[in-house]
């Protein structure tokens, strides 16, 4: 599909069509898997199609990177091995030995600890502060030193909303870029450089992949200045996609769209069912009015998502024991494939910022809500706070 055609249509063609047009031999409709290191050139120099070696560019994953540029509405898109190798790689682009990071009170425990573990031994300072208020953020920036703003919204695993909007604002007052990791939200949902994010990141490991098969990261820029140098330390530090990964995280892609309005759906199920139960104290999701990010997340994303979070009445013991307890919900980290998962943050994704900001309470159970049919997982769940 042409770029003028791209920038016209709707989400899920562009999904589907972005960043590849039919082989021009064969015809074929979906990008081939280029099993290759190296390319043969026409002479010193003579790259066919910019092509040299795979870590700096693959055809395969240059169609990845087209699509998923397209559906964030940005100008370039860069595929990593993992969400961690993309923001890593995004930082060292981005910072000095010296410079500070502003970082969410809640957040994913594995970039806690890339940044506070391995960035802040480099010589980057990090100070948390909660996505929900701008006025903190504005607090805790270093003028002259705070080069990135850090932003998850809905946040993991407490789905806290920020606004895009107003840090952004924040942000670029300080001279700083506001980075949106918009895994939970996924493109589809939510686009934040339409919002004034400057970068967005994604473990496409989870939605955009969305099948449990594939690990991967990614990063969508609006600026074609910091793209090219994203581009320089993309191919310098080496932790890019390889084909096979570009070719499945690029066919999840292709049904985020359909599978998306499935999660939904069935969230909105299981939030019903869990907000009625006697068991629970508490259920977490942006859809809910009460919720205290309802009205912003009303304002910048289509739906509310599939990621659910609920805190049981019963303590530590019972939120292990339903844990156990799930049967159609399988008993495992990660998120956003077809199938459901639950897990206990304290104690496997969140268990790195334990004692730290980020600690999450032990009460605390997180859902990722599959596509299977919502009455077998509300009947899952009944099982096992029962």
């Amino acid at each position: 599909m042409s770029q003028e055609h791209a920038d016209k249509a709707g989400f899920e063609t562009r999904a589907i069509h972005a960043g590849y047009e039919p082989d021009p031999t064969t015809g074929a409709v979906i990008p081939p898997i280029f099993a290759t290191s190296t390319y043969k050139q026409d002479g010193v120099g003579g790259l066919r199609g910019g092509y040299e070696y795979s870590r700096s560019a693959n055809p395969t994953r240059t169609a990845l990177e087209g699509a998923l540029a397209a559906v964030e509405e940005g100008e370039r898109g860069f595929a990593f091995a993992s969400g961690l190798a993309a923001e890593d790689t995004l930082v060292r682009t981005v910072c000095r030995p010296g410079d500070h990071v502003v970082f969410p009170d809640d957040a994913y425990g594995g970039t806690h600890r890339l940044f506070a573990k391995v960035e802040a031994a480099w010589g980057l300072g990090l100070t948390t502060a909660p996505v929900s208020d701008p006025d903190a953020v504005r607090a805790a920036i270093r003028p002259g030193e705070t080069k990135l703003v850090w932003l998850e919204t809905p946040t993991n695993p407490l789905l806290n909303i920020g606004d895009i909007e107003a840090i952004a604002a924040v942000a670029h007052d300080a001279g700083a870029l506001l980075v949106v990791d918009n895994t939970f939200a996924t493109p589809y949902l939510q686009q934040p450089l339409t919002l004034g994010a400057d970068v967005v990141v994604h473990s496409t490991t989870k939605y955009v992949g969305g099948h449990s098969d594939v690990v991967g990261g990614a990063l969508v820029v609006r600026d074609l200045e910091l793209a090219e140098q994203v581009a320089f330390h993309q191919n310098a530090i080496g932790a890019v996609s390889g084909p096979f990964d570009a070719f499945l995280t690029h066919r999840g892609l292709k049904t985020l769209g359909v599978r998306m309005d499935r999660h939904c759906d069935n969230a909105e199920a299981v939030v019903e069912f869990l907000a009625a139960h006697p068991a629970v104290g508490s259920v977490i999701y942006p859809g809910l009015p009460e919720h205290p990010g309802h009205d912003v997340a009303s304002r910048q994303m289509k739906r509310y998502g599939g990621m659910v979070s609920f805190r049981v009445t019963g303590g530590e013991e019972q939120a292990l024991r339903v844990c156990d307890r799930a049967r159609v919900f399988t008993l495992g980290e990660s998120l956003g494939g077809v199938e459901s998962l639950i897990e206990h943050p304290g104690r496997m994704t969140h268990a790195s910022v334990a004692g730290t900001d980020l600690e999450v309470p032990a009460d605390l159970v997180r859902l990722s809500v599959g596509i299977e049919t919502a009455a077998d997982l509300i009947a899952d769940l009944d099982h096992a706070l029962g």
